[in-house]
Formats: structure tokens, sequence, C-alpha cells
């Protein structure tokens, strides 16, 4: 297929792109009129796939200019507004419990006002895209009453950059409700996606959605096949141009040599690299077809959405299943002995802005430990290896650790996105993340082997080193604690593992060549790593 100028003008321009080379008191504000109906409409923004981007962004801001609103004296009337018996039932619990000074009995109204609460946040959840801001920053920070929190925190909350600037799957909680109303993502129960009801209008937006999903997979394999063409048309060229240096025979005047050893293998080298350059073209050309046909399609569908002046009805059933859902997902992230109190208040939580887990902190976060763990988000489909982040759903809770609610669609292996979930309010922000993350290496090897996964792979190895060890409990959770010290320390070459346990990490979890290199100099045991890695090249062939 030529590249020709012309020919680029004609092309579609996504295939061309890849072708071409503050309060002052503490008093509790007057609540009057807390029930009354609300006209305030947050602004909504459409997401964008992408499995095209080989990296994380360089994040360079992490605060916005501060939101008024989160010290606006009317902020916890605006939660309630509109919210009939459910929200004067929780405003009820809720004033029993600040008032109570008997622990005992304060005790039993904290467990009403979190039952309240989840009421309460719920009904929220199905109406907060046409309600007041405040609606949607107590559904995605918890944030429900201004004197509950320092002023300090105050502040630090109206810092917290509020739009997706990133082309990224990180999402607030109402983000991710808004991408599932709007048919974008599949609920957390995969088992319950035949079950939701569409109208036609849902329909075709699932339907896009999914279309724009299998498009930017089939642009990243089309990206991937480019690269290695212009890879091996580099060597190729390389190889012609020893192929073309000739010398003279010393005894006969302007007659050349025959081929060179070199030579001849530049020749055989060429005739493998012609072979593989005509594989990739067919691959190349199909994936081509196949992107131009599909954005076809996305153009009719995108037609279809514009011309149909339906406004998606929400299903409650699926909403109130779905925040169940992440119900379950903050008490993991909580843990048993955490704090499961649902809503902030101002001794539950730091106020560091870097301890959060903002957007861009668990972007920055993510960047480093894939810079450490190269292969962490590599899924390999059609012989090529695609880079897929799991869409992350940051929660609004005091949680300890991240975990992986699962690592791919049921219905999509290959390509879909798996879903991992981050606590807001963290005790450390980057354990936090890289529990999650370990739990996610773990899940996809343990899908990967299915029925085998205590024999093969990954979690085989492993596991066959947990039992033999005399390791005891639930192996992942002592997985993921090794792979924190594998990402933290081991990495320095400080030497926490056990020997065992090291030489596996070293194999199925490698660190960068540049960094392997580092380690070799510290000690005999990473020296001794490194030389298996040789020999196991050399053995290879390569």
């Amino acid at each position: 297929m030529s590249n020709s100028p012309d020919n680029l003008k004609s092309m579609d321009p996504e295939l061309a792109a890849l072708l071409e080379d503050t309060y002052t008191s503490d008093e509790i504000p007057d609540y009057s009129s807390l029930f009354e109906e609300s006209d305030d409409k947050p602004d909504r923004e459409k997401p964008v796939e992408d499995l095209t981007q080989l990296e994380f962004p360089e994040v360079t801001v992490f605060e916005q200019k501060p939101d008024p609103v989160f010290s606006d004296a009317n902020y916890y009337s605006n939660v309630l507004t509109g919210e009939g018996d459910i929200a004067q039932q929780f405003h009820s619990q809720l004033q029993l419990y600040l008032k109570e000074q008997d622990p005992q009995t304060k005790g039993v109204y904290r467990q009403r006002v979190i039952q309240s609460w989840w009421n309460l946040i719920i009904q929220i959840a199905g109406r907060f895209r046409k309600s007041s801001v405040e609606k949607q920053w107590a559904l995605r920070y918890g944030y429900l009453l201004p004197t509950l929190v320092s002023a300090e925190q105050r502040a630090m909350l109206a810092r917290i950059i509020t739009k997706n600037e990133y082309n990224e799957p990180i999402h607030y909680l109402d983000e991710w409700l808004t991408l599932l109303m709007d048919g974008h993502v599949n609920p957390l129960a995969s088992d319950e996606v035949g079950q939701v009801k569409r109208t036609p209008g849902k329909r075709i937006k699932k339907e896009l959605s999914d279309a724009e999903g299998k498009k930017d997979s089939l642009l990243s394999l089309l990206n991937n096949f480019l690269l290695r063409r212009k890879e091996l048309e580099t060597r190729l060229e390389t190889d012609v141009q020893v192929l073309l240096t000739h010398n003279f025979v010393p005894d006969l005047e302007g007659v050349e040599e025959a081929y060179r050893e070199d030579q001849r293998k530049a020749i055989y080298t060429m005739m493998q690299i012609l072979r593989e350059l005509e594989r990739l073209n067919q691959d190349i050309k199909g994936n081509i077809e196949k992107i131009i046909d599909l954005k076809q399609k996305i153009r009719t569908m995108n037609t279809q959405v514009e011309a149909s002046d339906e406004e998606s009805e929400i299903d409650i059933q699926l909403i109130e299943s779905e925040m169940n859902n992440i119900k379950q997902l903050i008490k993991l992230c909580v843990g048993r002995q955490g704090n499961h109190f649902p809503f902030l208040m101002k001794s539950f939580f730091v106020s560091d802005m870097q301890m959060l887990a903002t957007r861009e902190n668990v972007i920055r976060c993510m960047k480093e430990i894939e810079k450490i763990d190269e292969s962490l988000f590599k899924r390999t489909f059609k012989r090529q290896t695609l880079r897929i982040v799991p869409h992350t759903i940051i929660l609004p809770c005091y949680g300890n650790y991240g975990v992986c609610w699962e690592p791919f669609e049921l219905r999509n292996r290959a390509t879909s996105r798996g879903r991992i979930a981050i606590p807001l309010f963290p005790r450390d922000l980057k354990i936090a993340i890289i529990y999650a993350l370990a739990d996610l290496r773990w899940t996809v090897a343990k899908e990967r082997a299915a029925q085998y996964w205590m024999t093969e792979g990954l979690t085989g190895e492993y596991y066959q080193y947990f039992t033999e060890s005399g390791g005891k409990g639930d192996v992942k959770i002592q997985f993921q604690s090794d792979y924190l010290l594998w990402i933290t320390k081991e990495v320095e070459g400080v030497q926490k593992l056990e020997r065992e346990a090291r030489n596996l990490f070293w194999r199925f979890i490698p660190f960068p060549q540049h960094i392997k290199d580092v380690l070799r100099n510290r000690g005999f045991v990473y020296n001794e790593l490194y030389k298996k890695d040789m020999n196991r090249s050399i053995s290879d062939g390569y």
C-alpha cells in the first residue's frame, strides 16, 4: 500500500496519522428547607477509549483553582434537597450521633448512621446527573457536611482537579456510574449484563461503545504492526548496505570479490525479513479494511444516536445492584479491622493532597510502578502484545488496600479492561495501589492457567513455593506482600524476599534490563540471577 501524500490526504485522518512517518465558625449551619427540589445540573463529559498509548502521561498539574462550593454554607442542605423521607431519616440519625456523648450509645447510633447513609447515597446515585453538584461531590468524595472536616481539609478537597484531563481509564465513583448509565461499560456484576433492560437508544449507545472499543484495539494492533514493519525495513536497509559493499581481489585489478561470509548471512537474514514483511503486509491490509468498515458503522450509529432525541432512562435496579457491588468493593478495600465510616470526618483522614488517591496521584504512582514492572498491563492478542490498563475506580472510603474485582471481562478476555479499585483516602497511597496491581497480576495469571493454576505459570510456581515453605493462610495475600517487597525493596537491591521467591519474581516479573544491570553489582545474589539470565539467552539462541 502506497504512503504517497495524495493517498494520505484521501485516507481517514486516524489511519493516516499511523501510516505517516471557607468557614469561620465550627457551628452547624441552619438546615431549614432541606427537602426542596433543585434545578442545578453539573456538566458531563463523554469518555474516550484509547488502547494505543504505550505509557502513562507525565502529570505536571496536581491541583486546580479552589472550588468555592466546598465552603458553601448551604452545601449540606443542597445534598439532602429533594431526597424526601430517606434524607429526613438520615438527618435525624446524624444529629443523634453527633450529639451523643456515651460511647456505647454512640456506637449504636454510628451503625444506624452508616445504614442510613447507604440508603441515601444509593438513591442519590440514580439522580445525581440531574441534580446539584453537591450531590455529585457527596457521591465522589463522601463529602457531606463541611463542618465535619477542618478548614484545611475543605481547602484541600476544593483543589482536587474535577475534570478528566487525561486519556486514562481512571474514574471517580460518579464518573463510573455515568459510564454505566450511558452504556459505555458493563456493570461490575458481569453475570447481570444480559439482564440489563435497554431502550433502543441505550442499545445503540452500547453497540457504539463496543464498536469504538473494537476500533481502538484494532488501531493498537495496527500501530504495533507498523512499528514492527519500520523496524524490519531498517534492518533490511542495513543488510542491503552490507550486501552492496564489495572488496576487490588483490591480484586481479578491477575484479570484485565473491560474497563474504557476513554478506551471505545478510542474504539469509533478508530472506527471513522479506517473508515476515509479506505476512505483516497481509495483517496491515486486513486491519485497515476492518478499521475503515468499523469507522463507517460508527458514523452510522452516531447519526442514529443524534437523530434519536431519547433521554436514556435510568434502570434503578441496575444502579442499586451496582452500588451494592461498590459497597462490597469498599469493604474489601477497608478490610475487617478498618474504618467503615462512609463519609468524611476530620479525624479520619490527613490534610495532605499527595496522600490522596486523586486521579493525578494514581497516574503518577502507576507510572512509577510500570517502569519497574514493564509487563504489568501487557496482554498478547493475535501474536501482538497490547497494553491494556484496567478500569480503575477511585472509591470514597478510608481503605488500606486496593483490590482487583476482575482481570478482564469474561466475554472479551483478549482486549477488555479489567476492573480494580483504589480507596480515595488510604493510609499509604503507594502501598494501596501496589496491592491492587499485585491482585491484578495474580488474578490474570490464575485466570490464564484456569484449572491448572496450582501447577502452571506464575501462580503454579508460587503456590508450590508457598506450600513447600510452610506458608499458611491465603496464598494470594502472601503474593501481594512479596510483590510489595519486590517493587519497593528488591528493586533497590535491599534483599527482603526468600531466595526461592526472589528467583521466581526474577523470572516471571522481571525488572527492566537497566535495573538488572545496576543490581548485578549490588551483591552476589543478584549477580547469580543475572548470570542465569545470560546463560538462558545463550541457550535460547539470542
